[in-house]
């Protein structure tokens, strides 16, 4: 005879910890985090060192890019439904050992194949930890007060990473081959390992049915089919590359074969039935929002400040910081303000304020400067202070025993909203660029084939004016990028406003996020 979910959850608990462990195990897990934010973003800055080190083809470098955010996202739900059958804290551990590892190969590639294959292997070990990390707070926490303090270190700490890579990076680059951006990573992740030895307790469901592998087989290929189509679909062909469309149809069938699949299953490998519970969908919805808005401002703000305002790597990351400063102060406001106000008023308020940040860019009178952008990033940053109270809910709003499926649906959401802005937001982007610079005349004085690498991008510009000798193609693409920065804030500031009364409308009124 089947045992009450709750009976079932107090034997996969095992003892009750101590509040000084629990937090001691929160630490450990917010260091691993750390270092998987930090992976996400770091290559960003590492990319140019990386590139003319290894001299990579034009595809290896879109792999040697893209490949981490594939794995990850298609064994999101897998690794997840393999925490809750095999043990949390033991996929945990092998998580924090693959992904250790994977780093310390980084000096034995010297060749573009090998970094594919490490950030691959790194795509595996974030997929056995991030999810892990969520549905072990999960379990940790009993109190509903006590977890969303818990989860706000969580959003806090998730933001730094995110924000601290550029910074990172620019810090090692600039005295160590771009082989550290990689080796960063070993230090925090032994000190997690060995943390997570002595304090994490074993976490697992008493009865999880039987693994649906065909199910399994279908989340990785759909979800992989999925941001790949996503990610073409921002690249130079936009919206136009017939590859990407039947990337995006193929994951549409593999993804609704396993809806129906889970759908269809008592013991299915993913909880969908979860999205009846509007809290639970509207955490979703202002975690992929606010997400988007982000990555997608971040990368585009990390190019002007870069290529138009003359920033190095480092001066650049530090530029970048309002986003990590105020996204971790707003993350560990966000629970206690939720109590005061609401859940619903402090989760719409996130997309809110990140669309008030990229109306700044949008809106700013006068050229574009750098008041305007630290102003913006810092508003964009505040806004994400909501992901404590989206995972919260998202969270709580699950029973301990689908724990795994709530995290994998939540790390699901960040990864494809990133993909999304950064596909949204950089096709904009780019249309409007190129639009921009085809009607300079510095553009006519370079050669064709010239001409059509510096329309491509703004580093391509910035390339060709050097290899020219012409600076006014420089301050042209400058002049056209910064109209484009503009026009994809106007963008991405409509789009959250539209989240923000999405949310509104889903979350519950005066339900504390700590519910």
């Amino acid at each position: 005879m089947t045992a009450p979910a709750s009976a079932a959850a107090s034997r996969d608990r095992g003892p009750a910890l101590s509040r000084g462990r629990r937090w001691a195990a929160t630490g450990a897990l917010a260091a691993s985090l750390l270092v998987v934010a930090m992976d996400m973003t770091v290559l960003n800055i590492a990319l140019p060192a990386l590139a003319a080190g290894l001299r990579p083809t034009s595809v290896q470098l879109l792999w040697i890019v893209d490949v981490y955010s594939l794995v990850l996202a298609g064994l999101l739900v897998p690794c997840a439904a393999l925490a809750d059958r095999w043990g949390r804290r033991r996929t945990l551990l092998l998580g924090y050992g693959l992904f250790a590892g994977a780093s310390l190969l980084v000096p034995a590639t010297d060749a573009a194949p090998g970094v594919i294959a490490v950030r691959a292997l790194l795509g595996v070990g974030g997929a056995m930890i991030l999810p892990t990390t969520l549905s072990m707070i999960r379990v940790l926490f009993t109190d509903p007060a006590e977890r969303a303090t818990a989860l706000g270190v969580w959003a806090a700490v998730s933001g730094l990473g995110a924000a601290a890579g550029p910074l990172v990076g620019g810090f090692l680059l600039q005295r160590f081959p771009w082989q550290a951006a990689f080796l960063v990573n070993v230090p925090l992740i032994l000190v997690a390992l060995v943390a997570g030895l002595a304090l994490l307790p074993e976490s697992r469901v008493a009865e999880p049915g039987r693994w649906d592998a065909r199910a399994a087989v279908l989340a990785l290929i759909g979800m992989v089919l999925l941001v790949w189509a996503v990610k073409r679909f921002g690249g130079g062909n936009g919206p136009t590359a017939p590859e990407a469309w039947a990337a995006l149809a193929g994951a549409g069938v593999a993804l609704t074969w396993f809806a129906l699949r889970c759908l269809g299953r008592a013991d299915p490998l993913l909880e969908l039935r979860l999205f009846g519970r509007r809290p639970f969908t509207a955490g979703i919805v202002a975690a992929l929002g606010t997400t988007f808005s982000m990555v997608g401002a971040m990368l585009l703000l990390a190019q002007w400040l870069q290529l138009a305002d003359g920033a190095s790597p480092m001066a650049a990351g530090v530029r970048l910081l309002p986003v990590a400063t105020a996204g971790v102060a707003a993350s560990l406001l966000a629970p206690p303000l939720a109590r005061l106000l609401g859940a619903r008023t402090v989760l719409a308020a996130g997309p809110a304020v990140t669309g008030t940040g990229l109306l700044v860019l949008a809106l700013a009178p006068g050229p574009l400067d750098l008041p305007a952008v630290l102003t913006a990033l810092a508003l964009i940053g505040a806004g994400t202070g909501s992901l404590a109270v989206g995972s919260a809910l998202i969270m709580s709003g699950a029973p301990e025993e689908q724990a795994g499926s709530a995290g994998a649906l939540e790390e699901t959401s960040y990864e494809l909203g990133a993909a999304l802005g950064v596909a949204v937001l950089g096709t904009v982007a780019g249309q409007v660029y190129r639009a921009r610079l085809t009607d300079t005349p510095a553009l006519h004085d370079a050669p064709p084939e010239l001409a059509a690498q510096a329309a491509e991008s703004l580093g391509g510009a910035v390339g060709v004016a050097d290899r020219l000798s012409l600076p006014r193609l420089a301050e042209q693409a400058a002049t056209a990028f910064t109209e484009a920065l503009r026009t994809a804030g106007l963008v991405g500031a409509i789009l959250m406003f539209a989240v923000a009364a999405t949310v509104f409308a889903l979350a519950p009124g005066r339900r504390p996020a700590s519910g």
